[in-house]
């Protein structure tokens, strides 16, 4: 998986050297995985979107023919894809901190966006304890609110809308509960591909269950299919988060799933103050083949 990722890259830098628009579809097609995953991936391990990295990469290049002094401001602009000085100046400053003109008349310092190359590392790494299930298709009952992507640490919005959340409410919702993923549980749906930090996303207080919705709850419904289930236990919620980090930065690089659309799942249970058990459910399919 990691030597097509940086096979994907290689297509996107040779794009990018050209002064080209890099073709993503090709790039998802180097890969051998699907645009969803190819997206989820790159930004879990790379810790920021494609097209983030891309505008990044193709701002760095443009900076050395800012800075050469060669060729005129437009003709710079117009090589690396923008159709205006304005436009160009626009983007480079949003990397830069300055505009292309100031940084060619000016001792300014500029940004640099390494290449991205993806490596395995073990040294140092834990193992993931994991299975495998096949669900039928169920339904996700609750309340939903729209929330901020957050990476690390306590995630506000969730925060205050869990504090809203009626005794009642949480009562009937646990009441639900009748497979696996067993009681309440955290549900995140409609997330953003690009994985990228501020991103909004649905965030549920829910149980998965085959019952009929109460009056005054959501429901999704979840077709039938795959999931990888893993757990973990640890500080409240660093814990959690990192097994997000750890299965797209070491499992799935080495196993042949990949993940497809759908509802991501997590259980918690609070062992003590600031420690939890926690379970999390990723829908999945066989790396190369549809399900």
């Amino acid at each position: 998986m990691l030597e097509r990722l940086n096979d994907a890259i290689d297509v996107l830098e040779a794009a990018l050297a050209r002064g080209e628009e890099p073709d993503l579809s090709r790039a998802y097609r180097v890969s051998g995985t699907s645009e969803h995953h190819f997206r989820r991936m790159f930004a879990s391990l790379a810790g920021m979107p494609i097209s983030v990295y891309v505008r990044r990469r193709r701002l760095t290049l443009a900076a050395r023919d800012v800075v050469d002094g060669d060729m005129s401001l437009l003709d710079v602009a117009v090589r690396h894809g923008y159709g205006s000085t304005e436009a160009f100046n626009r983007a480079f400053r949003s990397v830069h901190g300055v505009t292309a003109g100031q940084a060619r008349r000016e001792d300014t310092r500029l940004v640099s966006q390494p290449r991205i190359s993806f490596q395995l590392v073990v040294e140092g790494s834990t193992s993931m304890q994991y299975r495998i299930v096949r669900k039928e298709g169920f339904s996700i009952v609750g309340r939903k609110t729209r929330v901020p992507l957050v990476h690390v640490g306590p995630n506000d919005a969730i925060v205050e809308f869990e504090r809203s959340l009626d005794p009642e409410v949480r009562a009937v919702v646990s009441s639900l509960s009748d497979q696996e993923p067993h009681g309440a549980v955290a549900v995140t749906d409609a997330v953003d591909d690009s994985r990228a930090e501020g991103t909004e996303l649905d965030y549920w207080h829910a149980a998965a269950t085959w019952a009929s919705a109460p009056e005054g709850l959501d429901t999704l419904e979840v077709p039938a299919g795959t999931w990888v289930v893993f757990t973990t236990s640890g500080r409240y919620p660093e814990a959690m988060q990192n097994m997000w980090r750890d299965a797209y930065g070491d499992w799935f690089p080495s196993n042949p799933w990949r993940t497809r659309p759908g509802p991501e799942m997590l259980r918690t249970t609070f062992v003590d103050e600031g420690h939890a058990e926690a379970e999390l459910w990723l829908p999945v399919e066989a790396d190369g083949s549809p399900e």
